[in-house]
């Protein structure tokens, strides 16, 4: 882009919800929080599934659409401090959100992994959370590149819907 360039502009009213609730952090571990709430929330929190040790939600500002997060319900930013009943049953988890994500949305491939701590990339750094991130060829495009600018196709409340009848 040449300095003398028009500006060029992306419409995305939903992002507004992000933008207004930036100065309006959660009290405490929104890991901790959200599944403390009543399963009438689930929907509104992005919850998609509640195991024993373990749950699946959607993160709400995604790398591509249907990234989930499966996090223990301890709160600790250390691997090493969960059972081996929690690490099972999120490994499970993984397997199971990958079937989810494949029979739904159909990607070429995925991301699945952690950040532990913030210089990792964790943006949550005080309680892990494992990331599965489906990614189809061709989705790292001109947009993120040149324009800085990632594109969700898809609303969060249309692949919650979708994924929902696999957990």
């Amino acid at each position: 882009m040449k300095e003398d360039d028009p500006p060029k502009h992306l419409w995305a009213p939903w992002r507004m919800s992000y933008i207004t609730g930036v100065d309006k952090k959660d009290e405490g571990c929104i890991f901790c929080s959200k599944p403390r709430q009543d399963h009438s929330c689930d929907k509104d929190n992005l919850l998609l599934y509640r195991g024993k040790t373990c749950f699946v939600l959607m993160n709400l500002f995604p790398y591509n659409n249907g990234h989930l997060m499966i996090i223990p319900y301890k709160h600790t930013s250390d691997i090493l401090d969960i059972d081996g009943e929690t690490s099972s049953e999120l490994w499970s988890l993984v397997c199971r959100s990958k079937s989810a994500l494949s029979s739904v949305m159909h990607p070429d491939g995925f991301n699945i992994g952690m950040n532990i701590g913030r210089t990792a990339g964790a943006g949550i750094d005080q309680h892990i959370h494992l990331h599965i991130v489906p990614r189809w060829n061709g989705d790292t495009n001109f947009m993120p590149v040149i324009g800085e600018t990632k594109v969700i196709s898809q609303a969060l409340s249309d692949t919650y819907e979708a994924l929902l009848p696999h957990f």
